[in-house]
């Protein structure tokens, strides 16, 4: 039995886009979609190292204060942030204030900064998996928290110098932008994802 439930508008979605209108925003137009682009996955992979310990409608409710503070997570600027910057960003209230997922979105758009053009897009892709080797999540439990692929990327990005990003952040960042599909069966995004992708 499938856990995907009925919004206001009469469509069946998964149980978490429900809670608020962000939710609902967010799930319908961009998780389990496509995302390509070094400064587009960095981002994403910047805010879901800011979500680790939090509730993601945090984030998202800030993601805008962090597009601000981190200059619209262009890896060639923020790698230019100084000592100072960082200081800026502890007192900037619109962005979560924690000292070391600051310090290492900094440092690791040092290293990326230093990655040929494309190259993040391409390692992160490699760790898609096949999608006919996953089966269709009917219910929440059906949903893992890490795999194989999440735990392999996390321990590549990690051996070239990329802070904090464990295999769990790793595999919602892998959810986030498209390199799975975890929409549950009966969620009407989940057609609409197959559409707009190979998943």
């Amino acid at each position: 039995m499938s856990d995907a439930l009925k919004g206001t508008d009469g469509a069946l979605r998964c149980p978490w886009a429900l809670s608020t209108e962000d939710y609902v925003a967010y799930h319908d137009t961009e998780w389990g979609r496509p995302v390509h682009g070094d400064d587009a996955l960095y981002e994403r992979l910047c805010l879901e190292a800011f979500q680790s310990g939090l509730s993601w409608i945090t984030i998202l409710r800030r993601r805008e204060g962090f597009r601000s503070a981190f200059a619209g997570f262009r890896i060639a600027e923020v790698a230019a942030f100084t000592d100072a910057d960082e200081e800026r960003l502890l007192a900037d209230p619109g962005i979560i204030r924690n000292r070391a997922k600051i310090a290492a979105t900094v440092a690791n758009a040092r290293v990326l900064a230093d990655w040929a053009p494309g190259e993040l897009d391409e390692l992160i892709w490699s760790y898609a998996p096949d999608p006919a080797t996953r089966p269709v999540p009917k219910a929440l439990a059906d949903v893992p928290a890490i795999t194989d692929e999440s735990i392999a990327l996390s321990k590549a990005l990690k051996k070239r110098g990329i802070r904090f990003v464990g295999p769990t952040t790793a595999y919602a960042l892998m959810q986030a932008c498209g390199l799975v599909n975890d929409h549950l069966a009966d969620c009407v995004s989940r057609k609409s994802t197959l559409k707009g992708s190979a998943l």
